[in-house]
């Protein structure tokens, strides 16, 4: 079956794009520890991040490089926050999550509660910032 992410990919359950290539794809996590919060992921459906091929491994990470730019540029914030756990979803990705203090990143605290419309105009920020660099 089908995990939830190739799902969103495939077009199956809607999500707040922020990039895409051939082979990545970058979204807005609906459960944010930030406004922001983005997950990053490759379209081949690989479980663990490590199993992943080295070529699409090394673009995953260029290509997140690029959207945490993206980012970055979008939402006011001191750093970017990298994390890879792998555990609520059996679909490797990538967490980038904008940060103003290391407490920012605790995935234990409550998330954020938006309206679709802010969901809709953060990731049309970064999207735009994201094709600003490519």
């Amino acid at each position: 079956m089908a995990s939830i992410f190739s799902r969103i990919v495939s077009g199956e359950i809607p999500s707040y794009k922020v990039a895409e290539t051939d082979k990545y794809y970058a979204f807005l996590d609906i459960a944010p520890l930030m406004e922001g919060h983005t997950l990053v992921i490759p379209k081949n459906e690989i479980d663990y991040i490590f199993d992943i091929p080295q070529s699409e491994y090394e673009g995953l990470w260029n290509f997140a490089s690029k959207v945490a730019k993206a980012v970055q540029a979008a939402i006011p914030c001191k750093r970017i926050g990298v994390a890879v756990l792998g555990m609520e979803v059996p679909h490797a990705h990538i967490h980038l999550v904008p940060l103003q203090n290391e407490g920012d990143m605790d995935f234990r605290k409550s998330k954020l509660k938006l309206s679709p419309e802010r969901f809709a105009a953060i990731a049309g920020s970064i999207a735009s910032e994201y094709e600003k660099l490519v």
